[in-house]
């Protein structure tokens, strides 16, 4: 029997139209696809290596700055007092100072966890570093420039948000000749969170709270006056502090951590210092040391005023001395107020030494 010439099409059968020529041109169209993306994600691999590796060089050219001047008279380690509730850190954490190979360590540290694995994240190449041991590059970040007032994704000086585009409400101070209210105009090298002079600080200040909450401090009880090289005590009330938060200076923890609040309440803690005064009849010049300065952190305080005993090893010549307590955020600044006409969270006494 004759085959009918009117057979059925194979539903296996590739249609006419992408048979020969067409198929080559497919499959190399295909490879040139998947080509190009393999392309460009090497190029993005090879592009985040490259900013990595220069981040973390960065890191290796990181050096430790010398160590801040000490107070003469007090401890130089962290200690307790009050049955080991306080904890006392002698002239701020100064003494507590961070080695280059720990800075370096916390620099790459940083890079590996934060450099090459977030989308827009750039190098950072300089030889400083914050407290946490992220590399700042003249005040970049891992995100962007946060240089001069920068922010992560565009320029926030001037009234510019953070997308980089312009802000149509007016800046702070609008009007009032402000000079500057960023390091965008300063010609001075960023500070890098150390104990360093002929810097701009770029932190922000932070969280201010209510009129009502702003904290307080009061020297309840001091002595009129003591024998040299004798040891005494102070008492100091704060209110509305929190003193939990604290980054030694020695670490890199100075003018870094913007002021923050809980449940509305400063949380830091507080310094007490004395010095001994030259006159009584004229500012004393502010360079030398003290002869004692603490940081206490406890873990306590809030809203109800407390009090805590802070213990004084002794003042090192007769003559007059000038003991200070105030309240200090986590990297030291003294805590802000609702208005300007506001005493600030700060007491000093004179004490007599003979």
């Amino acid at each position: 029997m004759r085959r009918s010439k009117y057979r059925r099409a194979s539903s296996n059968r590739m249609p006419e139209w992408f048979s020969g020529r067409r198929r080559i041109l497919a499959a190399v169209a295909t490879l040139v696809a998947f080509g190009g993306i393999v392309t460009v994600t090497q190029v993005s691999n090879a592009s985040t290596n490259r900013t990595q590796k220069k981040a973390l060089s960065a890191c290796d050219n990181m050096a430790a700055p010398p160590q801040a001047k000490l107070s003469t008279k007090t401890r130089r380690n962290t200690y307790t007092t009050n049955n080991g509730t306080v904890t006392q850190h002698p002239d701020d954490g100064a003494a507590d100072a961070a080695t280059t190979a720990q800075l370096r360590a916390r620099c790459r540290q940083w890079v590996m966890q934060n450099v090459g694995t977030k989308a827009n994240s750039t190098a950072t190449a300089n030889t400083n570093a914050d407290v946490n041991g992220n590399a700042n590059a003249n005040g970049n970040n891992a995100n962007g420039n946060n240089a001069n007032g920068n922010n992560a994704n565009g320029n926030n000086a001037n009234g510019n948000n953070a997308n980089g585009n312009a802000n149509a409400a007016a800046p702070p101070g609008a009007g009032l000749g402000v000079l500057t209210n960023s390091c965008a105009t300063s010609k001075l090298t960023p500070h890098d969170g150390f104990q360093k002079g002929d810097r701009c600080v770029s932190t922000e200040f932070g969280e201010v709270s209510s009129a009502a909450r702003n904290p307080s401090l009061l020297i309840t009880q001091a002595p009129q006056q003591v024998n040299v090289n004798t040891p005494f005590t102070l008492k100091v009330s704060t209110r509305n502090l929190i003193r939990d938060r604290f980054l030694a200076a020695g670490q890199g923890g100075y003018y870094v951590e913007s002021s923050v609040l809980q449940n509305g309440l400063q949380r830091g803690h507080f310094h007490t210092a004395c010095r001994m005064l030259a006159s009584t009849n004229a500012a004393p010049d502010a360079a030398p040391v003290p002869a004692f300065f603490v940081a206490t952190e406890d873990k306590k305080g809030g809203a109800a005023p407390d009090v805590v005993t802070i213990q004084v090893p002794g003042l090192p010549t007769a003559g007059t001395a000038q003991c200070a307590s105030w309240a200090g955020d986590g990297s030291h600044r003294i805590p802000m107020m609702e208005r300007a006409n506001q005493t600030p969270a700060f007491d000093a006494v004179r004490i007599r030494v003979r």
